[in-house]
């Protein structure tokens, strides 16, 4: 079977983040139960490596959202990202969920994957995953579980 690093990630995030539980990434129990769970130790490795990125990138408390410039997706983004990634990105930030370092560091994150495409239920991980590591945007991240988890994701246009 052919794991991704968003699977692995997904893994860890529902048995260990989500749980507020705080595993040591590292080749020790971790690595050896994602071993015993099916996931490649490459696929493993590079799941770390995203994780170390993630939080190397931490952007700095939420700044003024006056003239924040608008984003222009190009090439490989275009190709990864498809219009209705794009458009949850752009309603997440018209609703104050992400402000514009977060949604670059999601667009990063997205990127830093091994898929060719995502779709928006895949975003939807990556975008909890980054606002799980923010401080300060714990009411965006209960806000965000509680689409995904709740009733459902229904957009006011």
């Amino acid at each position: 079977m052919k794991e991704s690093i968003l699977d692995v990630l997904l893994y860890l995030f529902e048995h260990y983040l989500f749980d507020n539980a705080n595993p040591t990434l590292e080749n020790g129990p971790l690595h050896q139960e994602l071993i015993e769970a099916g996931f490649s130790t490459a696929e493993i490795n590079r799941a770390f490596d995203w994780l170390d990125a993630l939080a190397a990138q931490r952007p700095e408390a939420a700044k003024s959202r006056v003239d924040e410039p608008v984003r222009i997706y190009h090439g490989p983004e275009l190709e990864k990202l498809d219009v209705e990634c794009r458009g949850f990105l752009l309603f997440l930030e018209q609703q104050g969920i992400l402000d514009a370092a977060q949604r670059e560091l999601v667009i990063d994150r997205a990127m830093a994957l091994d898929q060719d495409e995502l779709d928006q239920d895949d975003l939807k991980w990556v975008v909890l995953m980054v606002l799980f590591n923010q401080p300060g945007a714990e009411a965006a991240y209960a806000w965000l579980e509680t689409q995904m988890f709740g009733e459902g994701f229904d957009p006011a246009h």
